[in-house]
């Protein structure tokens, strides 16, 4: 069936709203074509991803966008870029790319784009609300709208995600449909020993497990003993939509489409049914570190790199909570990486002056795993992260180990590795 046009579409699409519209309308169409889309659908908002230099072409269509005088007609924020803004001290990359990467950041803030400069736009004090139509990029914050919002997009990637916020329409298909959102393959986690549920790597272990078995499709989990916060959701969408493509979870009690199981799945019977156990989970952490352990608590370390996601002020609470007063020790690096509003709050808190004052660094407006930040890429690397333990091995040429955030901060503190292993040893009671 062909694609069907409203006459401001078709407006927009004959350049009537100028050429920098006429592009834009051009990039969603065909994109609505590709996906067999029947119609178009007005969005009420957007998150850019395209404002993180990867190369001059992308910097050029932004340039151009801008130059022809480009606006968002819906509110629009803007991801992680190539730099930290607030602290500029922190790049140690290119000087001409880094040049590049801040014209690329101009030209959408040119646009008027938000400059938020996160990956968590959730966070912030406006997001959209159950039922809201909306063209977000970034693999983390789609499943955490689509997720723990039911807030509807989906997979937005560089330069679609501008196109749409200039057009404010997008392509009436995938995500964004009922019919594609009931999940198909459900996890039970009933096997799961009481140490694996209290410990923070189930997240992200447990996501990097479902994204790689379910792919692009929807997945429902079954058999927490309780729901799970936001921070939770958030570190095991990061986990899935990295391991996998996952767009789109389910956690029945927890997430706003999952009341019930029966819900989750829309009354049909799942095409899969996976009993995860502590093997599973463990096999998933042990496919992401990239470091030979030798379990006696001796592995080096010279980097512990936290808030992949950005780390909310829950977080930092967290953190803090677990550093007890205690200082980094002096041969290794902290970072811990969040958004400018987030760290407004925790300054107000005085959490960040107690941090630095322990060695820890925070990073704004970027994240590690992307941008020439870490100052020892030679050493070993510890995240709470499944998301930077996938990619910063690519990106960075560094090992990494993943563990919970309790054993970052042991181990960041002893200068070395802290890990315990009896959360996969350890028998559930059959009593």
């Amino acid at each position: 069936m062909a694609l069907r046009l409203t006459d401001d579409d078709v407006r927009r699409l004959d350049g009537g709203d100028g050429p920098a519209v006429r592009l834009a309308m051009r990039v969603v169409v065909r994109l609505a074509e590709a996906l067999g889309a029947e119609e178009l659908l007005d969005i009420s908002g957007a998150h850019v991803d395209s404002c993180l230099y990867n190369g001059l072409a992308p910097l050029e269509f932004a340039e151009l966008l801008a130059g022809d005088g480009a606006t968002v007609v819906v509110p629009t924020t803007l991801n992680v870029s190539s730099l930290d803004l607030l602290h500029p001290d922190l790049y140690r990359g290119d000087p001409e790319e880094g040049d590049l990467a801040r014209r690329q950041m101009d030209a959408f803030v040119a646009m008027g784009c938000r400059p938020t400069w996160t990956c968590a736009p959730y966070q912030l004090e406006q997001r959209p609300a159950f039922g809201e139509h909306v063209a977000w990029a970034e693999s983390n914050a789609i499943a955490f709208a689509n997720s723990v919002l039911g807030a509807r997009t989906d997979r937005y990637g560089d330069l679609v995600d501008i196109c749409a916020a200039i057009t404010g329409r997008a392509p009436a298909a995938g995500l964004h449909l009922d019919e594609n959102r009931r999940a198909t393959v459900l996890f039970r986690l009933d096997a799961l020993t009481p140490g694996l549920h209290d410990s923070s790597l189930l997240a992200p272990v447990l996501g990097a497990f479902i994204g790689s078995v379910v792919g692009n499709r929807v997945p429902v989990i079954d058999g927490l003993p309780v729901p799970p916060g936001e921070d939770w959701l958030k570190a095991l969408g990061a986990a899935a939509a990295s391991a996998g493509s996952v767009a789109l979870f389910h956690v029945v009690g927890a997430t706003p489409e999952a009341p019930t199981l029966e819900t989750a799945l829309g009354g049909v019977a799942p095409t899969e049914v996976v009993v995860v156990t502590p093997a599973d989970l463990r096999g998933a952490r042990d496919r992401l570190n990239t470091v030979q352990l030798d379990g006696g608590g001796g592995d080096s370390l010279a980097t512990v790199s936290l808030g992949t996601p950005h780390y909310s002020v829950a977080e930092f609470g967290r953190f803090v909570e677990a550093l007890g007063g205690r200082r980094v020790h002096p041969e290794i690096d902290v970072y811990i990486s969040t958004g400018r509003g987030i760290l407004d709050e925790v300054e107000a808190l005085g959490w960040v002056e107690t941090l630095r004052s322990a060695g820890v660094t925070i990073v704004t407006d970027t994240c590690t795993y992307v941008t020439p930040i870490l100052a020892d890429t030679t050493g070993p690397a510890m995240t709470d992260s499944a998301k930077w333990a996938y990619y910063a091995p690519g990106n960075l040429g560094v090992d990494v180990v993943l563990a919970s955030t309790r054993e970052c901060v042991e181990s960041a503190v002893a200068g070395r590795m802290v890990l315990d292993e009896t959360i996969w040893t350890t028998q559930v009671d059959d009593g």
